[in-house]
């Protein structure tokens, strides 16, 4: 008996240790959020929040009001709901709230990459020089010429002009767009390796066909990778796309390559120049595909499907690309040359902007997440203010907070082209919600520091692909009145949502 009772204190100590490391024993604190740990131990509401995470959220607002802490697999995440109040947190001094500490760890898990110090300032900067201003000149023509090489590459062809073809059109759309993206970034077949510039463009539609569907294998296992729970045989699925992608992205393959982009090449240099081994580069140019072209297709798809199904929008935009052509001398002929979208062009279609815009609102669901890095104050528009502690997380989940907010955008659910224009035809930023003017009112680019770099040139791709296919193609739903297809809410907070479903669609070259 005298030996029992050790062992038994000293079961008794372990286990509540292990209930205070699982978070059981956490109290909301005075001056705190409130304090939701869910319904077990150390996971807490991780299996709602996955399962759905834009309907848990909204559930946890409706319980606990604007602001609020939950446990998730162990961390401890407040959910900032007030778009009045989203500065607070956007605009944080990184010594507070670091977005990097948390980016990190995540492209770590699903990448393999170790990043450098300062990686997102390197990147920001090669993404400022090359995919914006004079940079985006160039980056919108080879978007255009490998876009013109993907889907115009049989105009002239009588059996082509008179054949439709069929396809899912989110396959159709991701398919695309990322394969052009993919090559205006990574460069092309060189026409002395392949024997002529004719042979080199047909390789460059084979090989990126090739990595497309490898590439989509990767992006169904995705949410899951990300979040640690695939199964053995996936998690084996996914080591080997990731070591695929690897090699036909490594630094040796791609100098091989024509018309590398200036924003590739920089990657690589700097990452050489501080002495990084080139597998762990090889891993990087793989991390770039994925956040330069894993949200754009889908993005595509919903853009055009939304036109197709608002006949009002398509005309407008139709208008808007036929005045556009007109004014720049372009038409769309038999025999003739293939039209030319430039970057300038682009800045000239007030009306498709908005569509875009109207269609990221609605389909664009990324969390901005930020570590707590020491125990501080965050300020609510309100006036109220809330002791957050070292060692959290805080979040931004800006889908349900602002962009399906009735208050902010009147029939959050419909898809309004016209949405972010004014009467004057001019882009619209005046948003308001309980009378003040928003200065968050979209954000599917993220915000502050980590707004997506690429967006101007992700969102010329959109355009681009758009443009193209209303000049060239004749295209309709094969049943005109299936419904749109809701969103797969397995991939809430990963930026571009995917549908559930694909829906059929038919389309031929007008020439």
């Amino acid at each position: 008996m005298s030996l029992l009772l050790p062992v038994l204190l000293a079961l008794l100590i372990s286990i509540l240790s292990g209930l205070y490391f699982l978070g059981a024993f956490r109290k909301r604190r005075p001056g705190e959020p409130p304090l939701d740990r869910g319904p077990i131990p150390w996971l807490g509401h991780v299996l709602d929040f996955r399962r759905d995470t834009a309907k848990f959220l909204q559930k946890m607002q409706k319980k606990h009001g604007s602001i609020f802490t939950v446990q998730l697999a162990g961390h401890y995440l407040t959910f900032l709901m007030d778009p009045l109040s989203f500065g607070t947190v956007v605009k944080e001094a990184k010594a507070k709230l670091d977005f990097n500490k948390f980016a990190v760890q995540l492209v770590e898990k699903v990448f393999g990459y170790h990043a450098m110090e300062n990686d997102h300032k390197v990147l920001q900067t090669s993404s400022n020089k090359h995919l914006m201003g004079d940079g985006l000149v160039v980056m919108t023509q080879a978007m255009m010429e490998n876009l013109q090489n993907l889907m115009l590459h049989s105009v002239g062809s009588k059996k082509e002009q008179t054949a439709w073809s069929q396809d899912g059109l989110f396959n159709y759309s991701y398919n695309i767009v990322f394969r052009a993206g993919y090559l205006a970034l990574f460069g092309n077949e060189t026409a002395k390796e392949a024997g002529s510039l004719e042979k080199a463009k047909e390789k460059d539609r084979i090989q990126s066909e090739e990595l497309f569907q490898e590439f989509r294998k990767y992006d169904r296992l995705f949410p899951r990778l990300a979040y640690g729970v695939l199964p053995p045989k996936e998690k084996m699925e996914a080591e080997r796309l990731k070591r695929l992608f690897w090699d036909i992205l490594s630094v040796q393959k791609v100098a091989n390559k024509d018309n590398i982009s200036g924003w590739v090449l920089d990657q690589q240099q700097v990452r050489a120049e501080n002495g990084m081994k080139e597998s762990m580069q090889d891993r990087y140019m793989f991390l770039l595909l994925w956040a330069s072209q894993g949200n754009t297709g889908p993005s595509a798809f919903w853009l055009l499907l939304f036109l197709m199904k608002h006949h009002e929008a398509m005309k407008a935009v139709q208008g808007e690309v036929d005045q556009l052509l007109k004014e720049t001398g372009q038409e769309v002929t038999s025999g003739g040359p293939l039209i030319n979208l430039t970057r300038d062009m682009l800045l000239k279609t007030p009306i498709l902007d908005s569509a875009v815009e109207e269609t990221l609102r609605l389909t664009a669901a990324p969390v901005l997440t930020r570590a707590v890095m020491q125990d501080m104050k965050l300020r609510m528009a309100d006036g109220r203010e809330y002791s957050i502690r070292e060692g959290d997380r805080v979040a931004l989940f800006p889908y349900t907070a602002v962009q399906m907010d009735p208050a902010v955008h009147p029939d959050p659910d419909k898809f309004k082209y016209d949405r972010f224009l004014t009467p004057e035809g001019i882009k619209k930023t005046d948003f308001f919600k309980d009378g003040k003017k928003l200065k968050y009112y979209n954000m599917p680019w993220g915000a502050g520091v980590t707004m997506c770099p690429g967006r101007f040139f992700a969102t010329n791709e959109l355009k681009q692909f758009v443009f193209l296919m209303l000049t060239y193609f004749e295209f309709e739903l094969e049943n005109p009145d299936e419904e749109i297809p809701s969103i797969d809410v397995t991939r809430w907070g990963f930026g571009s949502m995917q549908p559930v479903r694909d829906i059929q669609f038919k389309y031929r070259l007008r020439f």
